[in-house]
């Protein structure tokens, strides 16, 4: 058995998702490395500082859920509120990162709607079938997120440098 190719408007809406759920990822850590690094004041020792650069080292590799719950961690260690309901955005992009990245594709009920086929770890199956409209809304809602955990990093003073928009520093 094959997989069946998905029309070019619904793999385009998903890879546009994967991509915001990479740059969410990186503001994550970005934030992190900023909470956690003001935590440290100024006249920080040789052995917390190893410390934290070892935490910060494997950062680079948590998962997405493990770095919403240090994200979210990290912002209470800083006493640094988010916008209202940023946690629980959160975790609902998890869920729709993990949908995404991991479900086969079947063709859905009406035209141009395709059901993923996914089970997550609580053995329960996604039961809605989805259309590249329905993708880009979790694209446009994980970079709100995104820039909302952006705002809370530069709350602590550091702004990070990103590229800018033509994709040249």
């Amino acid at each position: 058995m094959t997989p069946i190719r998905l029309p070019d408007e619904m793999a385009m809406a998903i890879g546009h998702a994967v991509s915001a759920f990479g740059f969410l990822e990186e503001a994550l850590k970005r934030a992190i490395f900023s909470l956690t690094r003001r935590e440290l004041g100024e006249d920080v020792g040789d052995k917390a500082l190893r410390q934290w650069l070892r935490r910060m080292d494997e950062i680079a590799d948590d998962t997405l859920g493990t770095l919403i719950d240090s994200f979210v961690a990290a912002m209470k260690g800083a006493g640094i509120a988010g916008p209202p309901g940023l946690a629980e955005d959160l975790r609902a992009i998890r869920l729709s990162r993990n949908l995404l990245c991991h479900a086969s594709w079947r063709p859905g009920q009406e035209p141009g709607y395709w059901h993923p086929t996914f089970v997550n770890t609580k053995g329960e199956r996604y039961p809605d079938d989805m259309d590249p409209d329905a993708i880009f809304a979790i694209h446009a809602a994980t970079l709100a997120a995104a820039g909302h955990v952006l705002d809370v990093m530069q709350q602590t003073g550091i702004n990070g440098e990103w590229p800018s928009p033509e994709g040249k520093d």
